[in-house]
């Protein structure tokens, strides 16, 4: 037999992959270090019992999404209805569903680096091509080099993820408005992903408008514990989100996934106040860093990336592993030459966490 080849572009692209170790203490995918609370499986389960299995579940999610309007209404101070959103089967089929509309063949993509790697891979996919440009060392972004790839290469997408993963920085308002400007003016389309956004202290939800080429992309998968439904979305203008719901596949959410987005929402006040315990135990650990041989960059996220002084990454990253704690190695990522990314747990992770990076950091050279 001969074997079908996939596309020329497709053949040296390599998968996504995040190493899943059975390890006491898992700190490598941002997810949150609790379950939903308990009222939510049951109402869930409960829910289960008034689906109609054998009907077509809502094709337009039409609850769903007027109570994420609803919910960032109110963090946005402005007034979403369901038309301003798109809900998908997390937030990556979201950027799929983006770059399917608006990438493609003939397309460009464009990115800062070091960033979130599945924007470029999704592009690329989706036979879009990607120009990068790094970021400053810091991280932060260099508005004459975004300038200078933009308008040099007009891309079809611009790509800025606030917080930045795996960096945990957050782009201030000038930056985005920026950004923005020079996408308009290359006719482009401006994404914000904002997957742990309400860990930061801003958002650029307040900067969709009908008439501005910009969308924010958010997930369920942290905030609202439920890294396991794969729910995300994004808001945007209305007309976009017409021309999305062209690309997506009809019935692609089903009716449980909805009914759970339905009520994890009813639990915002728990929500929130997990994300306040999960930026206290942040600021703890950060703090503790102080401590260490270890630099580490500002983070608004629910993670934070730092670099070893004296143990190369992969080195250390193993040592903790010996340990039982599994954090995410970030070496081979552009511009990350030896650092790691560390998710926030629970207080009884985190602790367990710095006890075996303080370990790790003062083995002896000879047992090394």
């Amino acid at each position: 037999m001969i074997r079908p080849q996939v596309r020329d572009d497709l053949a040296l692209i390599p998968g996504y992959h995040s190493p899943q170790l059975d390890v006491a203490v898992r700190l490598n995918t941002n997810e949150a270090p609790e379950p939903p609370p308990a009222s939510f499986s049951a109402e869930l389960a409960e829910a289960v019992r008034h689906i109609d299995w054998n009907r077509y579940p809502d094709r337009s999610a039409a609850r769903l999404r007027r109570g994420i309007a609803e919910l960032e209404s109110d963090s946005a101070r402005r007034g979403f209805t369901e038309r301003h959103v798109l809900a998908a089967n997390g937030s990556n089929e979201v950027l799929q569903t983006l770059c399917l509309a608006y990438g493609g063949a003939g397309r460009s993509a464009a990115t800062f680096e070091p960033t979130y790697a599945l924007h470029s891979h999704i592009a690329k996919v989706c036979g879009t091509t990607v120009h990068s440009a790094p970021r400053r060392a810091d991280f932060s972004l260099d508005r004459t080099v975004a300038e200078e790839l933009i308008r040099g290469e007009s891309p079809s997408i611009t790509f800025l993820c606030s917080p930045n993963n795996p960096t945990g920085g957050v782009e201030d308002d000038g930056v985005i408005r920026a950004v923005l400007e020079m996408v308009e003016s290359v006719g482009g389309l401006l994404v914000v992903d904002e997957a742990y956004g309400q860990f930061a202290p801003t958002t650029a939800l307040e900067l969709i408008s009908e008439d501005r080429p910009l969308v924010v992309t958010r997930t369920f998968s942290k905030t609202w514990s439920a890294a396991a439904l794969r729910l995300g979305y994004l808001l945007g203008p209305t007309w976009l989100v017409d021309e999305l719901e062209k690309v997506v596949l009809p019935y692609h959410l089903d009716a449980l996934k909805q009914a759970a987005g339905v009520l994890a929402l009813e639990h915002g006040a728990e929500m929130r106040d997990r994300v306040e315990a999960l930026v206290s135990e942040r600021g703890r650990v950060v703090a503790a860093f102080g401590d260490l041989a270890v630099s580490h960059w500002p983070s608004g996220a629910n993670f934070v990336l730092f670099r070893p002084d004296e143990v190369p990454g992969g080195v250390l990253w193993q040592r903790l592993v010996d340990r039982g704690v599994l954090v995410r190695d970030c070496s081979s990522w552009p511009g990350l030459t030896d650092c790691l990314r560390v998710t926030i747990g629970t207080p009884e992770e985190n602790d367990a966490f710095l006890a075996a990076l303080g370990e790790s950091l003062s083995v002896p050279a000879r047992d090394a």
